[in-house]
């Protein structure tokens, strides 16, 4: 519920608030949640940011905003979530602190090392949250894993191992889409090569064949007719497959 973070902060109307207590009553994932981002809160109101030079903060925030490229994402689908802002809120303090130390001789290196402390902090999160028995956070997971520009073995192992195993189809579509970003990365190529097989939703095997095809994957031919041999396949799907086969042997 977006009006949380407005609840917490005292910031509702009577109706509104009458309206997050009543589902905190009767919702008790939605009041661990609340528990949970209180706490992140109130952890995030102890940290103390330095002094810094304001202008080359607002240079190097907009310099960090640029680097960021967005994507084209079916995680458009679904609206951001207070943790996750918390967690975008915590990144930014982070990035304070960078700004505070541009006028270090060594500024470089101390960037370097606050950009690596934001990428494991993010790599930190996705292994936490990829866990959690709530597709909702399984996806905040994926969606989070998408904003890493140099993904370790740990992460990919994860989101190579949701793709295969997850119960709810649209975590693994969401999956799929983003390992995609990591696609020029050999052990992406092979375990997606490998998850063709583990896919029985028509979506996912229909989204697996649009990938092979557009990655050119030679090695892909197999597994997909092996596809092809399955009883009671959906006839989209046969005719996709059988299309991306040939298209990616032309």
């Amino acid at each position: 519920m977006n009006k949380l973070i407005d609840y917490l902060n005292g910031e509702l109307n009577e109706a509104e608030r009458a309206e997050v207590e009543q589902k905190l009553s009767t919702d008790p994932e939605f009041a661990r949640e609340c528990e949970e981002t209180k706490a992140l809160w109130d952890s995030l109101n102890l940290i103390t940011i330095p002094q810094m030079d304001k202008s080359r903060f607002k240079h190097a925030l907009e310099g960090y905003k640029q680097a960021e490229k967005p994507r084209f994402s079916w995680s458009g689908l679904w609206n951001k979530q207070p943790k996750m802002r918390l967690a975008y809120t915590f990144l930014l303090i982070l990035i304070g602190l960078a700004g505070g130390w541009l006028l270090n001789e060594n500024q470089n290196n101390e960037i370097a090392k606050v950009e690596e402390e934001v990428t494991s902090l993010k790599q930190e999160m996705v292994l936490t949250l990829i866990e959690n028995p709530s597709a909702t956070e399984r996806i905040r997971a994926v969606n989070m894993s998408t904003e890493i520009t140099d993904v370790n073995d740990k992460v990919i192992d994860a989101l190579l191992s949701t793709l295969n195993n997850d119960p709810n189809d649209n975590v693994r579509l969401m999956t799929l889409e983003a390992l995609i970003g990591f696609a020029d990365h050999p052990k992406v190529r092979e375990g997606l090569v490998k998850s063709i097989v583990s896919q029985e939703s028509p979506i996912l095997q229909s989204a697996m064949a649009d990938v092979m095809l557009n990655l050119q994957e030679k090695s892909s031919v197999k597994p997909l007719k092996s596809i092809l041999k399955q009883e009671g396949l959906d006839s989209t799907v046969k005719d996709k497959v059988e299309k991306t086969i040939q298209q990616i042997l032309i």
